[in-house]
C-alpha cells in the first residue's frame, strides 16, 4: 500500500460515489467495485485509490489494475 493511501469508511465511499450501499455490494460481487480490506475485527474500509480510480473511469475498473505496478 502507497504511503499517502489511506484507508476510507463506507460512509465517505457512498458520498463519495454517489451509489447506494447495496449497489456498492453488488457490484463488489460482481467485480466492478473495488472490494473492502478488513482493517480490525469488526471493521473494513476501502483504499482512497481504488476508489479514486473506479471514479475516474467506473466502466474500465478491474481489481488490481493500477496497483502493485513495481511488484512490491
Amino acid at each position: 500500500m502507497l504511503a499517502s493511501d489511506r484507508i476510507v469508511r463506507l460512509k465517505t465511499v457512498l458520498a463519495r460515489t454517489g451509489l447506494s450501499r447495496s449497489t456498492i455490494y453488488r457490484k463488489i460481487a460482481e467485480g466492478t467495485f473495488p472490494a473492502q480490506i478488513r482493517i480490525s475485527v469488526n471493521g473494513a474500509g476501502w483504499r482512497e485509490s481504488d476508489i479514486n480510480r473506479w471514479i475516474a473511469n467506473p466502466v474500465a475498473w478491474r481489481p488490481g489494475s493500477g496497483r502493485d505496478l513495481d511488484g512490491v
